[in-house]
């Protein structure tokens, strides 16, 4: 069973916005065994969203339109359907309560926009939003659904989560969609592929093989479709098995999960913990690990310190060290992460100095260059990256980087 999603809105095609409705939509078809075929965004043009809307029925069965349904001009989904539709308004005293509720209850007035809001196509199938003003609306030509809800994230979640995949559900026989995804790091896309060309090439026709690569991480997964749930998961397993004992050294995780949740799932098992110091990275590092419920079993906490100043007396580095070698060196990172563990008491550190761009390079250490240190209670380990000449990139090489050198020496420790 294929879908298709379209998003409708100019903030989206001029990048005010990102459409992340449709990333949520498309896992949450998957689970139910509905594959989305195209995702589409369209303008703020009837004639754009109808060519849109035909060219999406000739290439799946559902439809879902997120978008366009507020009570202002330029929301032209609803009349732009019942144009496509040939259908006329109607208003539903049920959305009617619904959006007057919603007033009453923030005290606030309704004014005719407000209450137009309740006029649909009158020969749509309602699907009342309680979380706004906007229905949602169930259209069925031909052997097509086509549904049509808000672009608001939250209310766009409540109607597909209550309304929309309970009634797919129930309209369609769906098979199971089956995917299994190993985290592998510190080896690039090609030269893993190179490694388990045989296995692909032993794959039956069922089984899908994707390869998901990520500053210094790639994602192996494995998909398939059948009406057996589990014959679908024996049948990969057998795959997964010998992927992971050919690629076993850079094996993190035999789950979609991200690498800092790996490390900390890890640590947590062993009982280590964790601390940053970071320069050019801002904290991000400190982010990432923090995304993760749980955390706090593991990582203590860090410091942000891009001064000479705050890089002595938090961290314990020595002013000659900065004054003879820079922030920018291994000499002074190895002592950002002994700084670390001494006084945050941690078992495990990790350090991070750089230039981060796009001004601050020198001859001898450009833009781009970035020392990492990590760091047990016994041991330091350095290393020097250079990256390119873009700040946020290599902001984001730095943290993979930096995790990687974690997970290296966690491995080393802990195997």
């Amino acid at each position: 069973m294929l879908a298709e999603i379209i998003t409708i809105g100019d903030e989206i095609l001029i990048g005010q916005i990102v459409d992340t409705n449709s990333a949520w939509m498309a896992k949450e078809l998957n689970a139910i065994g509905i594959k989305v075929k195209q995702i589409t965004s369209v303008s703020d043009d009837a004639d754009h969203i109808i060519e849109a809307l035909e060219q999406a029925q000739k290439r799946a069965r559902i439809i879902l339109i997120t978008g366009g349904l507020g009570p202002t001009k330029d929301d032209i989904t609803k009349l732009t359907l019942a144009k496509y539709f040939n259908m006329g308004m109607r208003r539903d005293e049920g959305v009617l309560e619904d959006v007057e509720a919603i007033f009453k209850r923030n005290n606030r007035p309704m004014i005719d926009l407000n209450i137009r809001q309740a006029d649909v196509p009158d020969g749509c199938i309602v699907l009342r939003n309680k979380n706004g003003t906007a229905p949602g609306m169930w259209f069925e030509q031909g052997p097509n659904i086509i549904v049509s809800m808000p672009g608001v994230p939250f209310e766009m979640m409540y109607l597909m989560g209550e309304e929309v995949l309970p009634k797919l559900t129930r309209s369609f026989a769906l098979p199971f969609i089956y995917h299994k995804t190993i985290l592998t790091a510190n080896l690039g896309e090609s030269f893993l592929a190179q490694e388990i060309a045989d296995i692909e090439d032993s794959l039956p026709p069922s089984i899908k093989l994707a390869y998901l690569p990520k500053l210094g991480q790639v994602r192996l997964r494995l998909s398939t479709s059948g009406p057996d749930e589990q014959k679908l998961k024996d049948d990969v397993e057998v795959y997964v098995r010998q992927i992971v004992d050919k690629l076993k050294p850079y094996i993190v995780a035999e789950e979609d999960i991200a690498l800092e949740e790996a490390i900390l799932n890890i640590m947590k098992e062993k009982r280590l913990t964790l601390s940053t110091a970071e320069s050019c990275t801002g904290g991000y590092i400190a982010h990432l690990i923090t995304k993760h419920p749980g955390c706090s079993a593991v990582f203590a906490g860090g410091a942000v310190t891009y001064s000479y100043e705050l890089k002595e007396s938090v961290l314990g580095v020595q002013a000659d060290t900065l004054n003879t070698y820079g922030a920018v060196s291994e000499q002074t990172v190895r002592e950002m992460a002994e700084g670390a563990i001494k006084h945050f008491d941690t078992d495990y550190s990790v350090a991070v100095s750089g230039i981060a761009g796009p001004d601050g390079g020198t001859e001898d250490k450009p833009v781009g260059t970035v020392w990492i240190a990590v760091a047990n209670r016994e041991k330091v380990v350095s290393k020097v990256f250079n990256f390119g000449s873009k700040r946020i990139q290599n902001i984001e090489r730095s943290a993979s980087s930096a995790l990687s050198m974690v997970l290296n020496l966690l491995k080393e420790d802990v195997n």
